[in-house]
């Protein structure tokens, strides 16, 4: 049942990213990788929520199908480190330096601060 959990989530985690990545491109044009950067925030975020969500003994019925499912599956393929990686790398072959270390500072700096966030907001012990 885990490994359709997994897959599910992933189908859904990726046509969200395709989604929303499209809207944002479309919106905002494609001067910066702002789809790839929100994507990860948002998906930070998630898997910050659910850590804490599940961190409580209370929540811990829901694990069995709540891992594989959100933090595996769909933040698996909402997220896009990959093509973070890709995005940055052409940035700097293209020259453009301040972009490319726009685009690194950003995401992890917001990546990790949406996830710590997440995970305070839902854990049932705040640190």
């Amino acid at each position: 049942m885990e490994l359709i959990w997994v897959a599910v989530g992933g189908a859904l985690g990726s046509l969200l990213r395709f989604f929303l990545n499209k809207f944002i491109s479309d919106s905002l044009g494609n001067f910066f990788p702002m789809g790839v950067l929100v994507i990860n925030v948002v998906g930070s975020f998630v898997i910050g929520l659910s850590a804490g969500f599940l961190n409580s003994p209370k929540n811990e019925m829901f694990s069995d199908w709540l891992v594989p499912l959100v933090m595996i599956g769909i933040c698996g393929g909402f997220t896009t480190f990959s093509s973070f990686s890709l995005q940055t790398w052409q940035l700097f072959q293209a020259g453009e330096w301040f972009r490319a270390g726009l685009n690194i500072v950003l995401s992890v700096v917001l990546c990790i601060a949406a996830t710590a966030t997440g995970y305070w907001l839902t854990a049932p012990t705040r640190v």
